[in-house]
């Protein structure tokens, strides 16, 4: 272990007797693994180390500092550089991380300034590479706090200050200018809480104190409901998933009796809403772990499915199943309001990379599909090359496979959610709070999917 690692298990012994302070220090640690390595799911690992040291508590505010972080973290670089001589400290992440998360408490959350100032000072002291900066930390922060008004006033563009130059660009090339301001403003939002509730969800809307969309999910109206409390919960009613997130295993409508495969299946939102609907399904996936987390799902929800460790690439049961539901790892730049650190943590290449896999896997999910059988393909992605050019490939290649287009009436009357070639897009601007006949709730948007529908020839 590093010095560094020995004196932070020091100061977590003590980070008891300050409130708030090892809920600090968790954010501080998964900010400067994000800025130091770029790493993915740095908020989620800095919990997993935490482990017992944080009541429910102090781990909501650990991820309520961070998550604010990472949604403005262009915008904070930028407030942050107007403020320091010298420039951002490009070279020092973990001084970095720690003025970027006392920026965003002053700014974005509902905690008192002092504590976001005094705490910071006091992770900088404790901390070997920090401490002759602890000065440094407290001037600038106090300088934020000071001019807070004036800061929020002034805003920023979501686009060009608070999304990475290559994202933006992709952006514009797919949806123009206009989309993608809605696009970059949409993940300053944050995202909502929906629900999956296969019967009556109008009637379960009133029971948890949330509005139907109309798409099929039920939107809670506060988004800080605690919802393993919520009635419902430990009887299985439902379970939470995005409104977007639960629209492709809607199109591809199984039957009872069904065999249908779910590919990549974890961790089982759309699992579990083909089960609901009677069908025989095997779920697959390569984590076992994730796998684990869909079975207890299943177990809450009352459903079952054969659950498969593998890679779905490997099964060999060609022609064996009624329906194909492949949602296939991406990029995930449809999932940036919900997840914030995606835009940070991604990069030009993964895209590519990422191309290559869902082509080979979607050439294997055909493989599977029986005549006159389903498929949908699907991924939670912005990006074209992992949407709709990835379709239109398979389809030169494929002429055993015609697209089934989604109509409007499926998406309740969204018409704006359809492509022009009859395929599923939504935007994270889509259903805004605004939208006809949707009563008003605290965030509205959606996450960001393409999903198309594909038939075997019989």
């Amino acid at each position: 272990m590093t010095p560094r690692r020995n004196a932070a298990s020091a100061n977590d012994a003590s980070d008891g007797a300050v409130a708030g302070l090892a809920a600090r220090r968790t954010a501080h640690e998964a900010v400067a693994a994000l800025l130091g390595k770029g790493r993915a799911f740095a908020l989620e690992d800095a919990l997993a180390q935490a482990g017992g040291r944080l009541d429910p508590g102090e781990a909501a505010l650990a991820r309520a500092i961070a998550t604010a972080t990472f949604r403005r973290l262009g915008l904070l670089r930028t407030v942050l550089a107007e403020r320091m001589s010298q420039g951002l400290p490009e070279d020092q992440p973990r001084l970095l991380a720690l003025l970027a998360t006392g920026s965003a408490q002053i700014l974005d959350l509902a905690v008192a300034d002092h504590a976001a100032v005094d705490l910071s000072v006091r992770l900088a002291k404790a901390d070997p590479d920090l401490g002759h900066l602890a000065g440094l930390v407290n001037a600038v922060l106090r300088r934020v706090t000071r001019e807070r008004d004036a800061i929020l006033a002034a805003g920023g563009d979501p686009l060009d200050a608070n999304t990475p130059d290559w994202l933006a660009a992709r952006w514009r090339a797919a949806y123009g200018e206009d989309i993608a301001r809605q696009i970059a403003a949409a993940h300053l939002d944050g995202a909502a809480v929906d629900l999956t509730i296969p019967t009556d969800a109008a009637a379960w809307a009133e029971r948890v104190g949330g509005v139907a969309l109309g798409l099929g999910s039920v939107r809670l109206a506060d988004v800080d409901a605690p919802v393993a409390s919520l009635p419902g919960y430990a009887e299985g009613a439902w379970w939470v998933q995005d409104a977007a997130a639960a629209l492709p295993a809607r199109l591809l409508a199984a039957a009872p009796g069904e065999r249908i495969a779910d590919l990549c299946a974890a961790p089982g939102g759309k699992t579990a809403q083909l089960a609901a609907a009677g069908a025989s399904v095997v779920a697959v996936d390569r984590s076992g772990a994730r796998l684990d987390r869909l079975r207890k799902n299943l177990e809450r929800l009352g459903l079952s499915a054969e659950v498969r460790v593998a890679d779905a690439l490997s099964l060999d049961e060609d022609g064996a199943f009624d329906a194909v539901l492949l949602d296939a790892p991406c990029s995930a730049t449809g999932t940036i309001r919900r997840h914030p650190d995606v835009a940070w943590t991604k990069t030009e290449a993964d895209i590519g990379r990422l191309a290559d896999l869902q082509c080979r896997l979607l050439g294997k999910a055909a493989a599977l599909v029986r005549p006159g059988g389903r498929l949908v393909y699907c991924t939670c992605s912005l990006e074209p090359e992992e949407g709709e050019a990835q379709v239109a490939a398979f389809l030169g290649r494929e002429p055993g496979f015609e697209r089934v287009s989604v109509t409007a009436d499926e998406v309740a009357g969204q018409a704006e959610m359809i492509d022009r070639h009859g395929d599923l897009r939504t935007l994270p601007c889509h259903l805004p709070l605004s939208s006809e006949g949707i009563p008003v709730v605290r965030r509205g948007g959606l996450d960001g999917f393409f999903a198309a529908r594909l038939r075997r020839k019989a």
